[in-house]
């Protein structure tokens, strides 16, 4: 039985990085998962769209295809602009959408992971407060999660942890770590919950001005291509059960 192509659905962006970023994060995936088949399309700004990915599968005679949001929230995106697109694609098709891809352990262990490469070790966790900064998102659920998240982390050690947004909701990032000072944490951190650079990244960056340590994006990093992986098995396991497999 063949296994269902992985197709990778990223929003898009104007800045060069965003793209290349991605595509940098589904090398490492298929780096990991050699025999598996995965394609990435764009929402917007770049190609291959993900109509496009589709339509060309479909004529190369695939039948089986999970799709997934390569986002860390259930918002706007992953509750209507996806499920549009989907339905739209060729009825030949059997599409299953995955689920996003946070909240997961793995996440935490990536955002770590940047703040170690930024300069920090294990042994400044008790004393380093960290600002968790977001793109932001008018979406009660998406905040909730954000929020939730913050928490979970912050049991693991740090003196610390604040969510910030860099657009739709407050905190922004410079408010948080302002707060984060005034409550006596010897350093802050300042670590995006994003994936890739583009506007709203940066902007996140700008926030961190007065912070003492800034972690890069989540990028390629391989807890987040291990994450896709386990995304891509939850959303074939219903059919493989269906099957007897």
């Amino acid at each position: 039985m063949h296994r269902p192509v992985l197709l990778v659905i990223a929003h898009g962006s104007r800045d060069p990085r965003h793209a290349a970023t991605v595509h940098d994060l589904v090398r490492r995936v298929r780096s990991l998962r050699p025999g598996l088949r995965v394609e990435t399309g764009f929402l917007d700004f770049n190609i291959p769209s993900v109509k496009g990915v589709l339509e060309s599968l479909d004529a190369e005679g695939v039948r089986d295809v999970v799709a997934l949001p390569l986002l860390l929230t259930r918002a706007f995106h992953a509750k209507a602009d996806i499920p549009a697109v989907l339905a739209e694609a060729p009825p030949r098709l059997r599409i299953r959408q995955a689920e996003v891809l946070g909240p997961s352990p793995l996440l935490l262990s990536a955002l770590e992971r940047r703040l170690y490469e930024a300069g920090l070790t294990p042994a400044d966790k008790s004393s380093t407060g960290v600002v968790l900064a977001s793109a932001g998102s008018s979406d009660p659920e998406a905040i909730a999660v954000i929020a939730e998240v913050a928490r979970e982390w912050r049991h693991t050690g740090w003196c610390a942890v604040r969510p910030a947004f860099a657009s739709a909701s407050l905190p922004r990032t410079e408010q948080a770590v302002r707060e984060l000072r005034a409550l006596g944490c010897a350093r802050v951190a300042v670590a995006p919950y994003v994936l890739a650079p583009g506007f709203l990244p940066d902007r996140i960056a700008r926030g961190a001005a007065e912070a003492d340590v800034r972690a890069d994006v989540l990028g390629p990093a391989p807890e987040v291509a291990r994450v896709l992986l386990e995304r891509y098995e939850q959303a074939r396991a219903p059919r493989l059960a269906a099957l007897g497999a």
